[in-house]
């Protein structure tokens, strides 16, 4: 029984030491924290509009589109990622494939420059 209990003692300790973490990380902001809101610290960042209470109401539609283009260039690297992993397993059937999907996106990505999608007016 001794060994079996000096076998999870390491588990034990990271446990203990991952939660002192995870406390210590949670209780520092109230006591560090510097606190006098003002009127820029209450405004409306990193969606540009004011928070709004209808559902309904209107906004500007580049919102939505650049989302769709995060959307698509994260699922480049997304599919890059196990592509790299496999590479030299792939042969150059692998190799061809990615750089037509590639090739694929950048024609995507040189349209949507040239539309001005990515200019925010």
């Amino acid at each position: 029984m001794n060994g079996l209990l000096s076998d999870y003692l390491p588990l034990v300790i990271f446990i203990g030491v991952s939660l002192v973490i995870a406390v210590a990380l949670l209780v520092a902001p109230f006591l560090v924290a510097y606190n006098s809101p003002d009127p820029e610290k209450l405004s409306a960042y990193e969606c540009g509009f004011n928070a709004f209470d209808d559902a309904r109401m209107k906004f500007d539609v580049r919102f939505y589109l650049v989302a769709i283009l995060f959307i698509i260039f994260d699922l480049e690297v997304a599919f890059l990622f196990p592509w790299a992993i496999t590479f030299g397993d792939l042969g150059w059937f692998g190799f061809w494939s990615m750089m037509l999907f590639l090739g694929v996106l950048t024609v995507g990505f040189v349209y949507e420059w040239r539309k001005g999608a990515l200019e925010w007016d």
